[in-house]
């Protein structure tokens, strides 16, 4: 539908007050022929009026499936500028993106805000399309522009053979999910150090004068009201995953189950008797609840005579990723929770599980909700330290975005750290890579294909400190 087709149709309906709030243009993505348009206004721009290329500025970009063109329209749709939006390098894409050749047509700069807003749309689709990075070479007279829409200069360099800046917008993502998830847990557990000394920070804790291991999680009342056998099927995964990070053989679990009907908590019952028949453990014991809002909580406990801790690690020590890519995300949860346990048979899971009492690295840490970067910024708080991840080695499934990945829960993701060259994790069906380092100071560096780093986590997780 046209701009003039909704004029027609409010002026129809007498809704003078919704036409005259009308903006003046509109953003979208653009089709075939609006891309032609697009690409005749930057002809016009850059080859005829700025002389910056000789015949065409056509390049790479333009031929690559994967780039998205962006368009401003007016009221009668017709095209008034555009500006690209594209991940840099060859499939698969590691949350790296770019935006390049912002033109709006000379007849159109009367509106102000048509530049701003295709710079505006283009953060915003990067950032939706799982960019953890987002770049732009701009001329030296747009800089000033892009600062004052919220970018950052990295540094001046060359393009066309004409002096450029490189700017950056900067994307919070996972620093905003660990802020959210982790941020007040130093403040809320202040004097209590859960754990105990050497195993601060640990979702389990070595009960004292045993050989045990107890852990304790919540799944969030959400959860419980939309997808119940999800619900209680994680409630085993994540306790089974907190034992097995600390090299723990799962001895049982304990539940905690509350909801409004028989039927909602028949259904949290149903996913922890089938994690439980996969897993091979049993439920200990527990409460059950009817006629109450939704809450689900789980106890887990585990034997090993030498638990591994998160706070093992030291600087110089290699981070390995070990993730099973098998499964898709779970319905509803897209981006967000990734299911790759549900369809695997109980030796696939066993051997997941063990992987970290086989492996006895000198830290582990199972990934929780705040994702793959959040989780290392915790192991690497534990242990005293920061780390940097080199987001080109991370494992991860085909067709899904970085930025997705590296903040979902994972399934089954655990993370390590030890001496460089030891022996690789062997967890069955799961995945596992060295894609980083633990490094002295504090936080987690991403590091890029061309060498550029970027703060994912600017300080400590949680504030527990090393344990």
């Amino acid at each position: 539908m046209t701009g003039t087709d909704v004029a027609d149709i409010l002026t129809l309906l007498g809704d003078t007050a919704t036409l005259a709030r009308r903006p003046p243009f509109l953003i979208g993505q653009a089709d075939a022929g609006e891309v032609s348009e697009y690409r005749r206004i930057r002809l016009s721009v850059f080859v005829a009026e700025q002389g910056m290329f000789r015949g065409d500025d056509l390049d790479d970009l333009d031929l690559d499936a994967r780039t998205i063109v962006l368009v401003a329209r007016d009221r009668d749709g017709r095209v008034l500028g555009g500006v690209r939006v594209a991940p840099v390098g060859p499939p698969p894409e590691v949350g790296w993106w770019t935006g390049s050749r912002l033109a709006v047509r000379t007849d159109a700069r009367g509106f102000a805000a048509v530049g701003h807003a295709l710079v505006r749309a283009a953060c915003a689709r990067a950032e939706r399309e799982g960019a953890l990075r987002f770049d732009a070479t701009v001329q030296p007279a747009r800089e000033r522009l892009f600062h004052r829409l919220g970018w950052d200069t990295v540094r001046g360099v060359s393009a066309a053979g004409r002096p450029h800046v490189l700017m950056r917008w900067p994307i919070h993502r996972i620093q905003a999910l660990v802020t959210t998830a982790k941020g007040d847990i130093a403040r809320l557990l202040d004097g209590l150090r859960p754990g105990g000394d050497g195993f601060v920070g640990d979702d389990g804790v070595p009960v004292p004068g045993s050989d045990l291991v107890a852990t304790c999680d919540a799944i969030v009342p959400s959860m419980v009201e939309r997808d119940p056998f999800w619900a209680g099927w994680c409630a085993v995964l994540v306790t089974v995953n907190d034992l097995a990070a600390m090299g723990a053989a799962p001895v049982g679990v304990l539940d905690a189950v509350a909801g409004r009907t028989l039927s909602q908590v028949s259904r949290v019952l149903g996913g922890i008797r089938a994690a439980t028949d996969a897993y091979g453990v049993p439920v200990l014991g527990g409460h059950t609840q009817i006629g109450v809002p939704p809450s689900l909580y789980a106890s887990g406990l585990g034997r090993t005579a030498h638990p591994v801790p998160a706070g093992g690690g030291r600087p110089g020590d290699a981070v390995t990723l070990t993730v099973d890519l098998g499964g898709d995300w779970r319905t509803g949860y897209t981006g967000l929770q990734w299911d790759s346990t549900t369809t695997r048979q109980p030796p696939e899971l066993a051997a997941m599980v063990g992987a970290v009492a086989h492996a006895r690295p000198a830290a582990a840490k199972d990934v929780s909700m705040a994702g793959i970067v959040g989780t290392l910024a915790m192991l690497a708080e534990a242990s005293g330290c920061g780390a940097e991840l080199d987001v080109a080695r991370v494992p991860r499934p085909a067709g899904v975005a970085t930025g997705d990945w590296l903040t979902c829960f994972p399934g089954f993701g655990m993370l390590t750290a030890g001496r460089p060259g030891a022996p690789s994790i062997d967890a069955g069906p799961a995945t596992s890579a060295v894609c980083g380092r633990l490094v002295p100071g504090q936080g987690v560096t991403l590091v890029w294909p061309d060498g550029e780093r970027t703060v994912a986590v600017a300080g400590p997780a949680t504030g527990l400190g090393a344990a």
